[in-house]
């Protein structure tokens, strides 16, 4: 028996029109994600990766093809599906534990357990101490945990993370890497997370998928052999493979790169 993947991506194309001109931006993009996968999206800039996470989020419609989560067409954002962006989009006038009730308060769950919930998200991402401050009164990496417990509170079957720790310094951005690995290996949901960083790809997911631009493909999706047996960040980034794969994957990026410059030679 074939089991039913969480999502799947049939025949994915998008285009944009743009004062008489097409642009290509996704094309023919097929993918196929479990429910406890956790799928890094690497790629050089423009080859579409933020368009296929709108796609996914419901934000935007594809021209052709179509996006199946939990065994629905899925054309337009709902509550299986959560998001967590490069900024936290915290409300600033609510305090933390306030923010991550937000969602649950909009679906009239009862107080009790409303609380009970946000108490057991915050502790999991290491907030219960700041559950009344601000958002301005948190570091710019514990905003973007409150990010996160926002999203798991809503229990979505699906994470979507764009470029989640782009704006952070690097000692902060190493933390997220270990408190959002921790996460998932409690929880197991499923994430999508596009991201830049080689090195953050294979510290983090189960599997790599690599995209090519103009117009946006997939070209490769690697089981990454780091995420067996629940490694540490620390002790995949010690793991021979990992300079091995880190090293196959940038020369496979450099030589989209290299091949684009020479298609469209800059003016």
């Amino acid at each position: 028996m074939t089991r039913v993947p969480l999502i799947e991506v049939k025949d994915l194309c998008l285009h944009y029109e743009n004062s008489g001109h097409s642009l290509h931006v996704l094309d023919h993009i097929n993918l196929r994600i479990d429910t406890n996968d956790f799928v890094c999206v690497l790629g050089p800039s423009g080859c579409g990766k933020s368009s296929l996470l709108n796609v996914l989020a419901g934000f935007q419609p594809p021209t052709s093809g179509e996006v199946i989560i939990h065994g629905k067409n899925h054309v337009r954002p709902n509550a299986d599906v959560g998001v967590v962006f490069q900024h936290h989009n915290l409300f600033p006038w609510l305090t933390i534990e306030k923010n991550v009730a937000f969602g649950l308060q909009m679906k009239s769950v009862p107080k009790a357990k409303r609380q009970k919930i946000v108490s057991y998200y915050l502790n999991m991402v290491g907030l219960e101490s700041s559950a009344k401050l601000l958002p301005f009164q948190l570091s710019g990496g514990m905003k973007q945990r409150a990010a996160i417990a926002r999203t798991l509170a809503a229990d979505p079957k699906v994470i979507l993370m764009d470029e989640p720790f782009g704006a952070l310094d690097a000692m902060t951005r190493e933390s997220m890497q270990n408190h959002l690995l921790q996460i998932w290996q409690k929880t197991k949901k499923c994430i999508f997370f596009i991201t830049h960083d080689v090195e953050e790809a294979l510290l983090l997911g189960t599997r790599i998928v690599v995209m090519h631009p103009n117009p946006g493909r997939i070209v490769e999706d690697i089981v990454n052999p780091l995420s067996h047996h629940n490694r540490t960040v620390d002790e995949r980034k010690q793991a021979r493979e990992f300079h091995e794969l880190r090293d196959s994957i940038i020369s496979m990026i450099k030589d989209f790169e290299r091949s684009q410059t020479h298609v469209y030679p800059s003016s």
